[in-house]
C-alpha cells in the first residue's frame, strides 16, 4: 500500500506557480500597460532599475541575446519587458534612454510606489526601495534577479535566475514553444 501511495505521489502534477496577474503601469512612452498587453506574444519580464551598476545591465544584455537568437528561429513573437523597482528616479525619459542600449523592442514600465509594489507582489519580486526615496539620492536598490517567461496567454512558464545562461534560456524557450503549439494546436 505504501508503494502504491508513493507511485501516486510521484506522478501527481501540481500545476503552475501563481506568478503574474493583474497590474497597471505606464510605458516609457507614456501609454497605459496592463497584464493584458502581455497576451499575444511570448514575454520575458525583468524587474530592475536604471542606476544599477552591473547586474541589471548584464541581465538585460542576456535578454537581448535571448530575443535575438529566438527570433531567428521563431520570428517576431517576443516581447521583452523591463519594470522599474525604483519609481522615484526611473521616470519615463530615463527608462527610455536606459533601454536604448538593449533590444529595440523592449518596453519599459513604471508606476508610482504603490503600483510598483503591487506589480512586484504579483510576480513575487522583492525590492528594497523605500516609499519616500529621494529622487536625487545616491542609493542602490536590492531586488530579486529573475527573468520571467510568460506564454502568449500571459501565463507564467518559468523563472530564470542570474546563473542561467542565455543558451539555456533559449533551449527552454524552444522546448516550451514546441510544447505549447502541440497542446494548443496554434502558433503565435
Amino acid at each position: 500500500m505504501l508503494e502504491e501511495r508513493e507511485k501516486e505521489r510521484a506522478t501527481r502534477q501540481y500545476g503552475r506557480p501563481n506568478v503574474g496577474g493583474p497590474f497597471s503601469l505606464t510605458t516609457h512612452e507614456g501609454k497605459p500597460f496592463t497584464e493584458k498587453d502581455l497576451e499575444g506574444k511570448w514575454s520575458l519580464v525583468y524587474f530592475g532599475f536604471a542606476n544599477c551598476p552591473d547586474i541589471c545591465p548584464a541581465e538585460l544584455d542576456k535578454m537581448t541575446s535571448v530575443v535575438n537568437t529566438a527570433q531567428k528561429e521563431h520570428g517576431d513573437i517576443f516581447l521583452p519587458v523591463f519594470i522599474t523597482v525604483d519609481p522615484s528616479r526611473d521616470l519615463p525619459h530615463r527608462i527610455g534612454r536606459y533601454l536604448e542600449d538593449f533590444h529595440p523592442s523592449f518596453v519599459g514600465l513604471y508606476g508610482d510606489y504603490d503600483a510598483t509594489k503591487a506589480a512586484c507582489k504579483k510576480y513575487r519580486v522583492y525590492f528594497s526601495t523605500p516609499p519616500n526615496a529621494d529622487p536625487n539620492g545616491d542609493y542602490l536598490v536590492d531586488h530579486s534577479i529573475f527573468v520571467y517567461l510568460m506564454d502568449p496567454n500571459g501565463q507564467f512558464v518559468e523563472a530564470f535566475g542570474q546563473a542561467t545562461s542565455a543558451e539555456d534560456v533559449v533551449t527552454k524557450i524552444n522546448e516550451t514553444i514546441q510544447e505549447w503549439e502541440k497542446e494548443t494546436g496554434r502558433k503565435v
